[in-house]
């Protein structure tokens, strides 16, 4: 997601960069640790630990003093008790905060402390159910020096395997695209981006030093801002961060207008002045101290439940549909010459291009610069191509594009490229309908929308209608347009 010290793949990106370089394929499909996973990883060694010098240490001072094993499910069980608590407290204290682990001297006091406490709690515990009587002293005390043993020797180890593997280019935070001013820029490295707040720099972009006339941005900044969208796309980068100093409020709020043409969140990076007390031992911070200037669309969770409808929309729809579909197919090849699907480039989410399915229903397969928009009574339509168009059916083929994720079953209408670039000059706010995947129907289609927009206001109205659902999409909106497509189909309302 330029210069780096030691690790990643990046790109800086000036005013003059050309669009066409392809910085990230090398390294995009390597094997990779996600981030996030090292706090699961470093949980589950130090459980792991613990759980063994519970088992081991218990069971061998039972073995040396009694000649028995004892009740190896009480040590298990104890163990399990331990490492809950454990791992809980660490996560509170920080302790799997990766500049905390990779810090051998604040690691191993942050490991010894929070054992103390663990052990503290179980006696406490023990005392308070009266099940103390039933581990002996000796078992307990073998159980916690072989505990701390492991957990130090299992923390060193995940330490090195860490440090290995950074330098490996193993692990992979969140993609981004880093634009900042030369002196941010120079004093925030690829290393300290994934050590501090878990982000993998794939393309950095250094703005120039004038500010404009304070109201908007100068050319050659918009220059620098546009080829950093075009990397955001093209790197398939998940957030911008932005690398400014914050004394300069009015360009931070400039950078922010500008980018709001991207569905993508930003992040400001504390400036130089803020990271020495954030880093600084003597401070606590949280995991990450950017500031999130402007969110996505939908969260992660919100994601996830639109993309789980969109599976199962379309995998029902596909096997609802098949035979409709190979009838449809063989009507198109007997009625006139050509191929039985239509595919023309579309723009998707943020902007990424995508090839869109149709059933075949003109006489014409256009994608160029100049589109004319289909008519009533348009010549260049088939027989079976009006009927298909009157009742959808010839929208039918992209539930495929769903499943592939280029798409949603409920989003903004896709429309041709050309017709985008020609909306996105003269109408205000255009380009937002990309914040999300575009969809086989949507708020804009169920409220009259829908076919040509032969007026400028036709075309004002359905962007409108589209910005108001991406505002306050739902599960249930979704749910809502698909039913009201339904009726509208059965309808065949507004449809040529």
């Amino acid at each position: 997601m330029s210069k780096t010290v030691g690790f990643g793949r990046s790109l800086t990106l000036e005013a003059d960069a050309s669009s066409a370089q392809e910085p990230f394929p090398s390294s995009r499909h390597r094997f990779h640790v996600p981030f996030y996973a090292l706090n699961v990883l470093c949980g589950l060694a130090d459980g792991l630990m613990i759980v063994s010098a519970s088992v081991l240490g218990g069971g061998a001072y039972q073995l040396l003093a009694n000649d028995t094993l004892g009740q190896a499910n009480q040590f298990l069980a104890a163990g399990v008790l331990a490492a809950v608590l454990f791992g809980f407290s660490a996560k509170t204290l920080g302790l799997y905060q990766l500049a905390n682990i990779l810090s051998p001297a604040r690691s191993r006091r942050l490991v010894i402390g929070n054992w103390v406490l663990v052990l503290l709690l179980l006696t406490l515990m023990a005392f308070l159910f009266k099940v103390g009587a039933q581990y002996s002293r000796g078992s307990i005390v073998c159980f916690s020096v072989l505990a701390l043993i492991l957990l130090l020797a299992g923390r060193a180890a995940l330490r090195a395997f860490i440090v290995f593997a950074m330098a490996q280019q193993w692990i992979e935070g969140r993609r981004v695209v880093v634009i900042g001013a030369r002196e941010e820029l120079a004093s925030v490295d690829s290393v300290a981006l994934l050590r501090h707040y878990g982000l993998t720099e794939i393309a950095r972009s250094q703005v120039p030093t004038d500010k404009g006339n304070g109201f908007s941005l100068s050319a050659a900044s918009q220059a620098v801002l546009s080829q950093a969208l075009i990397a955001a796309r093209q790197g398939g980068a998940t957030e911008i961060v932005l690398a400014l100093p914050w004394s300069e409020t009015r360009q931070i709020e400039l950078f922010r207008e500008t980018l709001r043409t991207s569905p993508l969140p930003v992040q400001l990076l504390p400036d130089r002045r803020i990271r020495n007390f954030a880093f600084n031992p003597s401070f606590r911070v949280g995991s990450s101290f950017a500031v999130e200037v402007q969110r996505a669309p939908l969260s992660t969770v919100e994601k996830a439940s639109k993309r789980a409808l969109d599976i199962a929309g379309a995998l029902i729809g596909l096997l609802l549909f098949a035979p409709l579909m190979a009838v449809t197919a063989i009507a198109i090849k007997l009625d006139s010459p050509g191929p039985v699907l239509f595919r023309q480039r579309r723009n998707g989410f943020n902007r990424k291009e995508f090839f869109i399915f149709k059933f075949r229903s003109m006489r014409v397969m256009e994608d160029d610069a100049k589109l004319i928009q289909a008519r009533r009574s348009d010549p260049r339509i088939t027989t079976i191509g009006r009927i298909l168009r009157q009742t959808s059916i010839d929208e039918l083929p992209q539930l495929l594009n769903v499943l592939k994720g280029d798409m949603s079953l409920v989003g903004p209408r896709p429309h041709a490229l050309a017709h985008d670039s020609h909306y996105s000059e003269i109408v205000a706010e255009y380009a937002f309908r990309h914040h999300v995947k575009p969809g086989i129907t949507g708020w804009a289609q169920v409220n009259g929308y829908r076919g040509e927009t032969a007026q400028i206001e036709q075309m004002r109205q359905r962007v409108a209608h589209d910005l108001w659902y991406i505002n306050n999409w739902s599960l249930m909106l979704d749910l809502t347009i698909l039913v009201r497509t339904c009726v509208a189909v059965i309808r065949s309302q507004n449809a040529y």
